[in-house]
Order: structure tokens, then C-alpha cells, then sequence
């Protein structure tokens, strides 16, 4: 997805902002002290310990594969729903690690289509499954199941899951928060597919050259055309007044979809009682050489969050 990000960035218009930024070498007296759980593991709980559970959550009568992050402690845990990109080749595990040891479930999942799950795979499709996901976790059976408290759900994404994780924020005020990492604004990428013509297209698609054979029933046509199909409804910054109502962290790459990230993040903390921070990591989409940083970021983050939601009572330990 690397690739496909670097073109779209040469598609798309260079907006500038002021967010803070972190440099490749910042010197040792600037650069913030790194939380806990980000670089050491707790003592165990012998009680109730962290723990891994594989679950499948139903989206349209099929079970994605995914799995549950549970934190140490009785719960109920805030909980953090962690999307993957396209096709999800960096999953993130090692920020869901680092999120888990801060205290918090992470729930991940594969879409319907990707990494074995059953159906077929499309953009459309899996905008959805991050929608049921989040209706899985509010269910009542559920969140005793896992020590869930469903008052203090925040949905983070990378990539095209923080296209996912956009929408379903802006649609939904139950949201205790969002995570964009490195989003990808596909609306933005589709007018630029749209304005460019085949060169365009052909630029797009040489970027997805790491699909593998991790996608059922699509391919590099499909998905532009679904891509040009949705433009309109999957542009980002006509959402940004209605993610105005969530605390959102944007985290975004120098080298990768900084320039519409910063944008979003700009245009979200225009609007009035917005609480949105936004980071700039010298790194490329991924955030290969970037990953304690990146964790780093997330953790500081939902640390400062209300710990009950607005307006909403405690949920009592199980």
C-alpha cells in the first residue's frame, strides 16, 4: 500500500497546516519520555491475566476472523477497535500490544474477503464490517464476555481502515474517540482517478502491488472502479464538522498521506469545543522506522481521554 499511497499523494492537491511535528533525529532534551507501556511489560496479574481470545464477529451472516486483546485486570476495560489497511499487510499488532499493556481490550479483524475470512472482498464491504464490529462490542452478552465497557469505545484505523474508522465515527456520537493513522481519504484519490484519466489509473493501480493473495474476489480493476463509483461518499472532509464531536488523534507520515491528513485534521479543529491533535512522523505509510514513536503517540493519547463518557455512568467491575 505504500506505493498506492506515494501516487495518490502525486494526485492529490498539497495542503498545508502547522501540526507538531517530529523530525528524524530531535534532540534527546525535546524528545518526551516514553510511557511504560510502550516499552516494558507489567507484572502479571495472577488473577486475571492478559489474555488472547480468537473470536469470528458476524458482519451480514459471515464470521470474520478476529481476535480479542484482553487487558489484565477484572474490567470492564475501555476498548479500542484496531482496523487494518488495504490489504492489511501491516496489521499494527505492536501498537496493540503497547495499548493493551496501557490498559486496554484491542479488538482486530480481518475483513470480510481478506486473510481468510469468508465472503468477498471489497472497499464497501469492509466500511461495513467496521460498522458491525462496533455493534458486536455494544452488545450486552458481549461486552460481559470480554470485559467490555461499552461507553468508552474509540475506533482507530490505518490507512484505508482510517477511512473506515472516519465514517463510522462521523455517524455514530456513541464513539468515545478516534484514531486516524495515516488515513486514506479514498474520495479525495478517486477525483484525482477521475480528473487524470488512464494515466492516472494506470499510476493507481501500480501501487497496489502488495495484494498477494490476500483479497477474494477482487483485483486491482475492482477496486478502482469502486473507488470511482463512491467518490462523493467517501470523501473525508465533508465529514470533518461531524468529527468535530469526537477527540480524535491524527497521526499521518512526511512520507506517505501527510498532505490530506493534515487537511482533515485542520479542518476538524476549525469547528467549535473540537479536541483534535495532530502528529507528523518523519516516516513512510507504514511507519516502518517509526513504530515505538507511533505507539507512543497513541498511548499519551488515550490516556488523557475522560474516563467515563460524557453525560454516562460507570460500568461497574465484573
Amino acid at each position: 500500500m505504500n506505493k498506492l499511497l506515494a501516487a495518490a499523494a502525486v494526485l492529490a492537491l498539497a495542503v498545508s497546516c502547522s501540526p507538531e511535528k517530529h523530525e528524524d533525529a530531535p534532540k534527546e532534551s525535546q524528545a518526551p519520555s516514553l510511557p511504560d507501556a510502550v516499552i516494558a511489560d507489567p507484572a502479571r496479574n495472577e488473577k486475571n491475566p492478559a489474555s488472547n481470545r480468537q473470536l469470528l464477529i458476524p458482519s451480514e451472516g459471515m464470521g470474520m476472523n478476529a481476535l480479542m486483546l484482553r487487558a489484565a485486570g477484572a474490567g470492564p476495560h475501555p476498548t479500542m477497535l484496531l482496523l487494518h489497511g488495504l490489504p492489511g499487510n501491516e496489521q499494527n499488532l505492536d501498537l496493540a500490544q503497547a495499548v493493551r499493556r496501557a490498559g486496554w481490550n484491542v479488538l482486530t479483524l480481518h475483513y470480510r474477503g481478506s486473510w481468510g475470512s469468508p465472503g468477498n472482498f471489497s472497499i464497501a464491504g469492509a466500511i461495513a464490517d467496521a460498522e458491525a464490529a462496533m455493534d458486536f462490542l455494544r452488545q450486552d452478552d458481549n461486552a460481559r464476555s470480554y470485559g467490555v465497557d461499552p461507553q468508552r469505545l474509540v475506533i482507530a484505523g490505518h490507512s484505508m481502515g482510517g477511512l473506515a474508522a472516519a465514517l463510522q465515527a462521523a455517524g455514530d456520537p456513541r464513539v468515545a474517540g478516534l484514531v486516524l493513522i495515516d488515513a486514506w481519504d479514498a474520495g479525495a484519490t478517486a477525483a484525482a482517478l477521475a480528473e487524470g484519466g488512464d494515466a492516472a489509473r494506470e499510476a493507481f493501480q501500480k501501487g497496489l502491488d502488495d495484494l498477494g493473495n490476500s483479497l477474494k474476489g477482487a483485483n486491482v480493476e475492482s477496486l478502482t472502479d469502486e473507488l470511482l463509483d463512491h467518490q462523493s461518499e467517501w470523501s473525508l472532509m465533508p465529514v470533518a464538522p461531524e468529527l468535530a464531536r469526537v477527540p480524535m488523534l491524527s497521526i499521518y507520515a512526511t512520507h506517505g498521506g501527510a498532505a490530506e491528513n493534515k487537511a482533515l485534521a485542520e479542518a476538524v479543529g476549525k469547528a467549535a469545543g473540537a479536541s483534535v491533535k495532530a502528529v507528523e512522523l518523519a516516516s513512510d505509510h507504514s511507519f516502518a522506522d517509526k513504530r515505538i514513536a507511533l505507539a507512543a503517540e497513541v498511548v499519551r493519547w488515550l490516556d488523557a481521554l475522560p474516563k467515563t463518557a460524557a453525560g454516562a455512568a460507570p460500568v461497574p467491575a465484573q
